[in-house]
């Protein structure tokens, strides 16, 4: 990338400027979480940025929440990127550049500061050893002190409140917008665990691609998403005949510009590839579980965790499926971030940490 400037932006990546305070990061492929100690949530924003391209120079326009607003909408000049993908840094220096961002954003501290923060992120179980590198390479150069990586599914069955310190068998189901990462979990260690790349994403692209097949009008992916989160369903019901939401597209066909209604039944057929590809991997899981720790699971059942879960009806299918039973956490879109954070904070948890890199600064 020719300029490292963020446009319309305050330039925070040349120094460090945030403070030595710890904080939790859920990289995500869709949404960015960040968890101070103290302070909760700080920051939940979309994980998209927004180039400038003129006179073939590349410069960041926007980060988070401005710049997937710009998604589709702008001019050839102006490009939007999501640097991460199927739950992996896919461009290091927009990750970096959108670390920076974030973390400034997060603490609100634009003053020059002697060390960076500590900082835990949640990565994928499935993750390589360049992808764990990448995004600790990706924090130092944003300015952290110390990275620590602690695997996604340990993180949200901390933040989700499992016993995982306890002798007994905890299994956890993290959907995000890149992956499923299902963990069997105990004594603060996963017995087994599993990724696989399907998450929020898979279910806009079957969204939008029922909707150009059924219907042959072609939708965006802003406008997937936004259907999904209005009427997206796992089950196929009679009552879902009744619920509507519109979208508008291009009719592929004849070029024009239309707006069609669609149901939540429909949503379900849709969605159906992608919810039994979700209930696969969870059963793989179950397949690996040991006789007691299998006990411990019949009794206490499965939780949901990321955005995923949130999607209706998900829940009864996979109960259905399994025959256990199936819990969604009560703040499943930050369970991985305020796992890490309490990780961070307990001293036993730093030697279950995945590993950990240090600024030579």
């Amino acid at each position: 990338m020719a300029e490292h400037g963020v446009g319309g932006l305050m330039d925070f990546g040349l120094f460090k400027s945030w403070g030595s305070r710890p904080m939790a990061i859920d990289l995500g492929t869709a949404n960015t979480v960040i968890y101070i100690p103290g302070d909760g949530i700080v920051l939940n924003e979309p994980s998209v940025v927004a180039l400038d391209i003129a006179n073939g120079a590349q410069r960041v326009r926007a980060v988070g929440n401005e710049a997937k607003v710009l998604m589709g909408k702008t001019a050839d000049n102006i490009r939007t990127y999501r640097p991460l993908k199927d739950g992996a840094i896919s461009d290091l220096d927009l990750a970096e550049q959108m670390i920076k961002h974030f973390i400034a954003k997060a603490t609100g501290s634009h003053s020059l500061m002697a060390r960076g923060p500590e900082i835990a992120f949640g990565v994928s179980s499935a993750s390589t050893e360049v992808e764990r590198r990448a995004i600790q390479a990706a924090a130092i150069n944003a300015g952290a002190r110390d990275v620590w990586l602690i695997e996604k599914p340990v993180a949200a069955a901390i933040g989700a409140g499992l016993p995982v310190e306890e002798p007994v068998g905890s299994m956890v189901v993290d959907i995000g917008g890149g992956t499923t990462e299902v963990a069997i979990i105990a004594l603060k260690r996963p017995t087994y665990s599993i990724s696989e790349r399907v998450g929020g994403d898979k279910m806009d692209d079957a969204i939008a691609g029922y909707v150009r097949t059924k219907h042959n009008v072609e939708i965006g992916p802003v406008s997937a998403e936004r259907i999904k989160m209005e009427i997206g369903c796992a089950l196929a019901t009679s009552e879902g005949e009744k619920i509507t939401g519109s979208v508008g597209g291009r009719d592929v066909t004849v070029g024009n510009l239309c707006e069609i209604e669609l149901t939540q039944a429909e949503m379900a057929e849709a969605l159906h590839d992608v919810v039994q590809q979700i209930v696969e991997v969870v059963g793989r899981a179950l397949g690996h579980a040991g006789a007691e720790i299998a006990s411990d699971i019949i009794n206490h059942g499965l939780v949901l965790t990321g955005g995923g879960s949130l999607l209706k009806d998900l829940h009864t299918v996979l109960r259905d499926e399994t025959g256990l039973p199936v819990h969604v956490a009560p703040e499943p879109l930050t369970c991985v971030a305020i796992g890490a954070a309490r990780a961070l904070e307990d001293p036993e948890y730093r030697t279950e940490f995945a590993s950990v890199a240090r600024s030579h600064t």
